[in-house]
């Protein structure tokens, strides 16, 4: 009765994939794209009767309580974004590295760990460093390519800090504790940053006209009264908003409440608080929040069919198949995937599309998935930065100077790029790195 079931389960993926890579071609919109291509088979294999059932997946997905959390941290993000927060913490910490050599790159990267550790995204965060850090580090005479490398690798930090939104989706789409997401994450996204921090050192210690030290013109007193403003409050929102979380005291959606809660009060002590930001603030949130639900839609409508048509069984068996069914050999071939996936598509779409497949395969693995939604998370970095399609790049370009191109930016993440690969390396190699909160349970 229906044509499409005829051609196989092989054939039907094959036909599914080619249909979705062309309607992207096209400029459709990867959340149109997926839901169409979900209806198509939906009717085309199974008839009508499938669509009730693909419905009541969409609802699960959007009705989950912990979805509430992502608003609310992209609220917070916005808010930094139309405040001077980010300015004056970054202000206070220029007096933190003022006589060390490369010291502004490294107090950009401890300005990213702290912002990541608000926000949770990280197009606004790499734009605010884009706009704070590069302009200071060029005029101080940095070289260039550390200067863009250092800031657009610092503002992708957000992927990877708690409260990470990639690991807030990931844990929605494979059904595991965020809160324990969060937990695990925490160590590897340090040792990340640790590792640009040493790069930053050795190549000026190295190369020392590649970061020349500022004098006291270039980088004059903060003065004392900011420091309440610039430095102790939105590090007292970090520490609620992570401690909560970490010592069981409040559920991810709950500290997320507080995190926004937080970040309007230091607004408002520092006399920014409008309606006019709040109306602003609320907009892009919906903008964001928006794209989000809209992408996880058209996924796991499509997800859902393929589920339906017995594709993660296909999937499953190729994966071993190529792989040998070692497990490492698994793993390895799926970041592959994801790594490859990522250049192209939206981390949105490539979490909804791909864990509802992969995370059973790892589980049946015997591995555990929250460590692969850490190792996910950390792919994530890496497709950011990497080009063609990086991200971050993107970001960051929308705010340089006319005279740096798109390529001198990806150039310059190179060197990241290899920084996150071993991380990536270091993650997989010792699965402890993501499980260490386990040993102290």
């Amino acid at each position: 009765m229906f044509e499409l079931a005829s051609l196989g389960i092989g054939y039907g993926s094959l036909l599914m994939l080619v249909m979705l890579i062309v309607l992207l071609l096209t400029g459709m919109q990867l959340a149109f794209a997926t839901g169409l291509v979900a209806l198509v088979f939906a009717l085309g294999w199974f008839g009508p009767d499938a669509l009730p059932i693909v419905s009541s997946r969409l609802y699960s997905f959007i009705g989950n309580y912990v979805f509430l959390a992502v608003p609310m941290f992209v609220l917070m993000a916005s808010l930094l974004d139309h405040s001077g927060i980010a300015r004056d913490l970054f202000d206070a910490m220029a007096r933190l590295g003022r006589k060390l050599r490369g010291g502004v790159a490294i107090q950009t990267l401890v300005v990213a760990v702290i912002l990541a550790s608000m926000s949770g995204v990280i197009g606004g965060e790499t734009v605010l460093l884009g706009i704070l850090a590069l302009p200071q580090m060029l005029r101080l005479g940095y070289d260039r390519k550390l200067a863009i490398g250092t800031t657009c690798a610092g503002g992708a930090l957000g992927t990877m800090l708690p409260p990470s939104i990639v690991l807030i989706i990931y844990g929605l789409t494979a059904n595991v504790s965020i809160g324990d997401l969060f937990k695990g994450a925490f160590l590897p996204a340090l040792i990340l940053a640790l590792l640009y921090m040493g790069y930053v050192l050795i190549r000026v210690w190295l190369k020392p006209e590649m970061a020349p030290l500022p004098s006291d013109q270039d980088t004059p007193e903060t003065p004392a009264p900011n420091f309440f403003k610039a430095l102790l409050f939105p590090l007292l929102t970090v520490v609620v908003v992570l401690g909560s979380i970490y010592g069981g005291v409040a559920s991810v959606t709950e500290a997320s409440a507080l995190g926004v809660m937080g970040i309007a009060i230091s607004t408002w002590i520092r006399g920014e608080l409008s309606l006019a930001m709040v109306r602003k603030a609320t907009i892009s949130t919906l903008r964001v929040c928006g794209m989000i639900i809209w992408i996880g839609i058209g996924a796991t409508a499509l997800v859902g069919v393929y589920n339906l048509m017995g594709g993660i069984d296909f999937v499953r068996d190729m994966v071993f198949a190529v792989s040998g069914g070692h497990g490492l050999t698994t793993i390895l071939f799926m970041m592959l995937i994801l790594l490859i996936l990522g250049m192209f598509l939206d981390w949105v779409g490539v979490a909804l599309l791909t864990m509802p497949i992969f995370v059973p395969i790892v589980t049946e693995l015997g591995y555990s998935p929250i460590w692969f939604g850490v190792v996910f998370c950390m792919n994530m970095q890496v497709s950011f930065l990497s080009p063609p399609f990086g991200p971050a790049a993107f970001y960051l370009k929308t705010v340089t100077p006319k005279d740096i191109s798109l390529g001198e930016i990806f150039r310059a993440l190179l060197p990241f790029i290899a920084l996150q690969v071993v991380a990536l390396g270091l993650l997989i190699a010792f699965p402890q790195l993501a499980l260490w909160w386990q040993l102290h349970e």
